[in-house]
């Protein structure tokens, strides 16, 4: 995976996330979902790396960077710290500025990237997820019916992790030919460490609680991203099922906002990597 890429661990004053970097040109940061981690896009970044130098970090908790202490708040693991660490590990490699696409759970990182650090944002790509504060304001019993791992993983008076970590591999059905060999087994390796699903749980529960209130405050504040944004969702998945139109939805947190659908079912970068590579070229040249 990631031929010609450089790995690293890069301290960023709070965690220290493991990296991997390399291709030439305008920086690009990829942000991975849950319960994925960087390698998620071992085969869309050589696609990106002729013309972007193109980042891809395991988020704060997941895969092989650090899982700091959590609070009884969940901040440790909201997007607003994740976000912090994006800004501290681009700087560590040389990009004050840069583009940012987040897919999943990393969709919310990239949206509080743009929202917290406007100086620092280009462009940005959000993938099959609509702000965290919306989802929750239109959760009805569809969206319960499809997404109630949202508030299972989220719940801390009957935890998650002991049903989890019973069985990883059970709970979470990824396989190697969806995947790839090696990507599967950087995830796998991952879901098998309790301390990560841990972190895993604490990033749904601080969706349910800081993140909401950091949404909901922009909302109100009437703050807005002020840099392009690219909004791309599966045809294979729910997002229309449940939102109707959800560009739409974006439209209302950013004056300059396009999407796509791509033939693919959630995992896009997994799914059509040749496809997303190529929306991602366009939107970002």
């Amino acid at each position: 995976m990631f031929e010609g890429f450089a790995q690293e661990r890069v301290a960023t004053g709070e965690a220290e996330l493991f990296v991997r970097y390399g291709g030439d040109g305008p920086p690009v940061l990829l942000l991975h979902g849950h319960p994925r981690t960087h390698a998620t896009w071992h085969r869309v970044a050589p696609l990106l790396a002729g013309q972007f130098t193109v980042v891809c970090p395991d988020l704060r908790g997941y895969g092989r960077s650090s899982k700091p202490e959590t609070t009884p708040d969940h901040e440790p693991y909201s997007k607003r710290a994740m976000a912090r660490d994006c800004v501290a590990l681009m700087r560590e490699l040389g990009h004050e500025r840069f583009a940012v696409a987040g897919h999943d759970r990393g969709c919310y990182v990239a949206q509080r990237l743009a929202l917290d650090r406007p100086r620092a944002v280009t462009r940005l790509v959000v993938m099959e997820g609509i702000p965290i504060g919306e989802a929750l304001a239109r959760a009805d019993a569809r969206f319960a019916a499809s997404w109630w791992h949202w508030f299972f993983l989220g719940q801390t008076a009957k935890p998650a992790e002991r049903v989890i970590n019973a069985d990883p591999e059970a709970w979470y059905r990824a396989t190697a030919g969806q995947m790839g060999a090696e990507a599967y087994e950087d995830y796998r390796r991952a879901i098998h460490d309790p301390r990560t699903v841990h972190a895993m749980c604490e990033d749904y529960r601080a969706g349910l609680g800081v993140d909401r209130e950091a949404d909901d405050a922009d909302r109100r504040a009437g703050r807005v991203i002020s840099c392009p944004v690219l909004f791309l969702w599966a045809t294979r998945d729910d997002m229309e099922e449940l939102y109707g139109d959800p560009l739409a939805i974006w439209r209302d947190w950013a004056p300059e906002v396009r999407g796509a659908a791509v033939e693919s079912g959630h995992h896009l970068a997994e799914d059509a990597p040749a496809e997303l590579a190529a929306e991602l070229r366009r939107f970002l040249t």
